[in-house]
């Protein structure tokens, strides 16, 4: 009894200097995480209850920008609207686009190499001059895509100049930089194994059935990744509709320019452009960081909803 009374200091400092040595292999997260995470998230919800135009000191309003951005915003259900959209739509042709390309290279017996590079290639562009060619492309008057489409009898659309091509338009554009997951789910596919390919062959197993039950239970990790992080950065989607939208208007973007995002007919406003444009263009801090929060929270329920195992995304054994 006295030498287990002796050594309890002993084992108490033990698991101090084990506790320390722990919280300085993460320290450098922590300290991360608190200031570019939690001290903004904390910010935005303090702003968010203050009128703040970031000249004169915040003053407390309560409720008061809630309301306007829920229930008088005119630009908020739109600028929703578009970034739903873009979520569902984008998100999921990508990665049906992105498995096929990696597919379709995996089974390519001679120039692999070459393929591989042109596939990934568009994503190397930095996307304000992918986008920039692009909307040079889709011109409705002098692109070359019209041009061909015209020749051959078909009734080439305004692509970005038309609310309703729009967004298809800036699918389109997300499709042509497909490398990032084709390179992603190539990976994952030569991970699987090839000796259950040969058993399945073997069972007389075809194409499809070798997908269903080989390819997909090895790949579906990866299809969850693809999935949970094409969310996030849709909803984080900012730059190329921007873009794509002055240039399809013929505004000139030059210093001291004030950029209204949406053309057409507000067809490309998503969240993040409505949240700079009140924050930094407006001075409404109060608004941008209700916004910044309504669009923090359906990313989470999102992510939340798609993490969880009856999304269908991972098997019950994973």
């Amino acid at each position: 009894m006295a030498t287990t009374t002796t050594n309890a200091p002993a084992l108490r400092r033990k698991h101090l200097r084990k506790r320390l040595r722990t919280l300085g292999f993460l320290s450098p997260w922590l300290v991360g995480f608190t200031v570019f995470f939690g001290y903004p998230l904390i910010a935005t919800i303090y702003f968010s209850f203050m009128h703040y135009n970031q000249i004169k000191a915040p003053t407390f309003v309560g409720l008061r920008n809630w309301r306007y951005v829920l229930e008088q915003m005119p630009l908020f259900g739109p600028a929703l609207w578009n970034t739903l959209w873009l979520v569902v739509v984008m998100v999921a042709l990508r990665v049906v686009f992105g498995l096929g390309i990696g597919l379709l290279v995996t089974k390519i017996k001679s120039g692999v190499g070459f393929f591989r590079t042109a596939f990934y290639l568009p994503y190397l562009a930095p996307p304000v001059a992918a986008t920039v060619a692009f909307v040079f492309l889709l011109n409705p008057g002098t692109g070359p895509v019209n041009e061909i489409l015209g020749k051959i009898g078909i009734a080439a659309p305004n692509w970005f100049n038309d609310p309703a091509w729009a967004k298809p338009s800036l699918v389109m554009l997300s499709l042509w930089g497909i490398g990032d997951l084709m390179v992603i789910f190539m990976a994952a596919l030569l991970d699987v194994p090839k000796e259950q390919y040969e058993a399945a062959e073997l069972d007389g197993a075809g194409a499809f059935t070798r997908f269903r039950y080989v390819t997909w239970p090895s790949i579906t990790p990866i299809v969850m990744f693809a999935v949970v992080t094409g969310v996030v950065q849709t909803m984080q989607y900012y730059t190329q509709a921007l873009v794509a939208g002055k240039l399809a208007s013929g505004v000139s973007i030059g210093p001291g320019s004030v950029i209204q995002p949406g053309y057409p007919d507000h067809s490309t406003l998503t969240v993040p452009q409505l949240v700079y444009s009140l924050g930094f263009q407006n001075f409404n801090t109060g608004a941008a960081c209700v916004l910044s929060l309504v669009l923090f929270a359906i990313a989470m329920a999102v992510t939340t909803l798609l993490m969880r195992r009856r999304a269908g995304l991972l098997s019950a054994d994973d």
